[in-house]
């Protein structure tokens, strides 16, 4: 199991409260019925657009982060692509913290 930690922004034209609840539940679910472990959601609301998307100014932004198998960010990120009202996403492998030279050698 690996973590990762998942960044989407929704659009806020097409997509009303209820349907962008609706869309971040799909998310969730689809994440662990694939196997894996929801850590934290964080939802940042909306917020304005550094660039235009789609003749967009402002989208719905939420932070996710969870650990799952391997395999699955490829099939998340093509669900991402394929949903409508999904402006952006990205999906990071979270590194494990490598403790720092010194402080393996004092051990």
């Amino acid at each position: 199991m690996t973590k990762y930690e998942c960044l989407f922004v929704l659009s806020t034209k097409t997509l009303d409260d209820a349907a962008l609840e609706a869309t971040t539940e799909k998310f969730k679910d689809l994440i662990t019925k694939n196997g894996g472990v929801i850590e934290n959601v964080d939802v940042w609301g909306k917020r304005r657009l550094a660039y235009p998307i789609q003749d967009e100014t402002e989208g719905h932004y939420l932070f996710v982060e969870s650990t799952s198998p391997p395999e699955f960010p490829a099939e998340l990120d093509r669900i991402y692509k394929i949903t409508d009202g999904v402006l952006r996403s990205m999906i990071v492998a979270k590194e494990e913290a490598v403790p720092a030279k010194a402080e393996t050698e004092a051990k």
